[in-house]
């Protein structure tokens, strides 16, 4: 098994370290950074006090946002832990129009919240993952629309699961999602990873397989999920996702009385006909938090959560990732760059 498994993958399988090396924490050197936040919560026309974790897509030359909003109050650090799906739409993937009601929500005594949504254009549709906190967990959901205003759903998983993102088209006549299950009760309660399941209709889910675990990851020694749909290129499907390394000794960062994880944004490259197998990977993460919004801005800062990649015609990569849990962020890279970092030999 341990030979099947440094086969699949080619990365090392040996327990994360407690600590990670600081010196992996440089954010990668063809990342342009947009220098403000493309979404906050003073983009929205009802209560709001956190813009964050949106899914985005581009179609017919537009773009478009799903976000999660959580009503408080900023200036004063205050949530009322109420949390909705807001829509807003752009012409340049800058300056965005949002929506003058939230866009998603279940009318179910079980469902406490829907939050987190990602968005992938499938089949004639729009299809939303998002995560639902339950009475009875957590869960991963998905709801297809034609029109951004009437969703049906059609799965919800069973706790404990979220962080979905659906493949951009069927690989092998399936739908296929990635995903990060979180085993409380396996791997020390933690140390949660990045896996794979196909469907013949986004209804029933299976054939579930271990795409890549933390200990692949030298910048993690936490946890690692799915952060945004993947993009195909000729080389593989590119593939984004967050990483999370712990120190306990980390005090106060943001509004939380403590809070002692790091979150970065990594990248690999999946094979395009088994995207369960990873076929490169970037030893560093992509981007890590530097600067006022990412160090000292928001709910939780040092979190940078990505959820939206765009590929442009001119080979221009588009990334729309979270900053403090607070606000949407844009950064870009040329696709060529983002396929070289993950095909650099590893050691």
């Amino acid at each position: 098994m341990e030979q099947q498994k440094k086969k699949r993958t080619g990365f090392s399988t040996a327990k994360p370290a407690q600590f990670v090396d600081e010196a992996l924490f440089t954010t990668a050197d063809c990342i342009t950074r947009y220098p403000e936040p493309v979404l906050t919560y003073k983009d929205v026309p009802y209560r709001s006090a956190l813009t964050f974790n949106a899914g985005v897509l581009k179609l017919n030359g537009k773009y478009i946002m799903i976000f999660r909003n959580d009503v408080g109050d900023f200036e004063k650090q205050q949530l009322d832990y109420e949390t909705n799906l807001g829509l807003a739409f752009s012409d340049d993937g800058i300056k965005w129009n949002v929506r003058p009601q939230p866009c998603f929500e279940i009318d179910d005594e079980e469902i406490m919240r829907v939050y987190d949504p990602r968005i992938t254009y499938i089949d004639g549709e729009y299809c939303v993952c998002f995560a639902v906190d339950t009475r009875h967990g957590v869960c991963g959901g998905m709801a297809v629309t034609k029109d951004l205003k009437n969703f049906e759903i059609k799965s919800i998983s069973v706790p404990e699961n979220r962080n979905m993102v659906l493949f951009p088209e069927k690989i092998n006549g399936k739908y296929v999602r990635l995903e990060r299950p979180m085993p409380v009760y396996s791997r020390d309660g933690t140390h949660f990873d990045m896996w794979l399941s196909d469907s013949p209709d986004l209804v029933y889910w299976g054939n579930s397989k271990l795409v890549l675990a933390t200990e692949d990851v030298p910048f993690c020694n936490d946890k690692i999920g799915p952060g945004a749909p993947p993009v195909k290129t000729d080389k593989g499907w590119l593939t984004i996702f967050h990483s999370v390394d712990i120190d306990p000794s980390r005090g106060k960062n943001g509004w939380e009385a403590a809070w002692r994880k790091r979150y970065v944004i990594g990248i690999a490259l999946l094979d395009l006909d088994d995207p369960s197998k990873v076929i490169g990977m970037s030893k560093r993460p992509l981007i890590v938090p530097e600067g006022y919004y990412e160090t000292e801005f928001g709910y939780r800062a040092n979190a940078l959560f990505p959820c939206g990649m765009l590929l442009e015609d001119d080979g221009t990569v588009k990334i729309y990732y979270s900053a403090g849990d607070a606000v949407v962020r844009l950064a870009t890279a040329k696709v060529d760059d983002l396929i070289a970092l993950c095909n650099e030999p590893r050691k």
